[in-house]
């Protein structure tokens, strides 16, 4: 089964020019010249086929990976609200996870909101590419699984810091 990994990197709008889907993993050059690459691809559990977050990678073609960091989808509210609205709970198997099943038609990872992988995806580039997000950033649209809600008057608009 596919994981509709071009799909899901597409709902993160994120804004390299010089990217592309390779399988299940996202390939970027953030800053064209330079021969530091991006690569985000899914971190797994220690369950068969079930993923929980996305791993990120500064790749240089003759030293290889120079830094990584795991981001969980539970750590960035990806979530939270399918979880909450099916009663899962934390600890439990599929909490805050997807696997590579999914009903007909339908990604594996619907009802994600990945705003703040998105944002934490901002903040590890700003520190390996930095100018590269400003430079080239697309104007976002809501995909077909964001949720969109108002936010209550007078709540701070700032993202949260990692």
């Amino acid at each position: 089964m596919s994981l509709h990994a071009a799909e899901f990197f597409a709902e993160l709008w994120l804004p390299f020019h010089d990217s592309t889907v390779v399988g299940n993993t996202y390939y970027a050059t953030p800053t064209p010249g330079t021969p530091l690459r991006l690569r985000i691809d899914f971190s797994t559990t220690i369950y068969a086929d079930i993923y929980g977050g996305l791993r990120l990678a500064v790749v240089h073609p003759d030293r290889g990976v120079l830094d990584a960091v795991a981001l969980s989808f539970t750590d960035h509210g990806t979530f939270h609200r399918r979880d909450e609205a099916a009663n899962t709970r934390p600890n439990t198997r599929g909490y805050g996870t997807f696997d590579k099943y999914q009903r007909p038609g339908r990604p594996p990872w619907e009802g994600a909101v990945t705003t703040g992988l998105r944002d934490a995806i901002e903040q590890y580039t700003a520190v390996w590419f930095p100018g590269a997000w400003t430079a080239s950033t697309p104007e976002r649209t809501p995909g077909r699984t964001a949720r969109t809600a108002p936010a209550p008057p007078g709540a701070r608009r700032d993202a949260r810091a990692r």
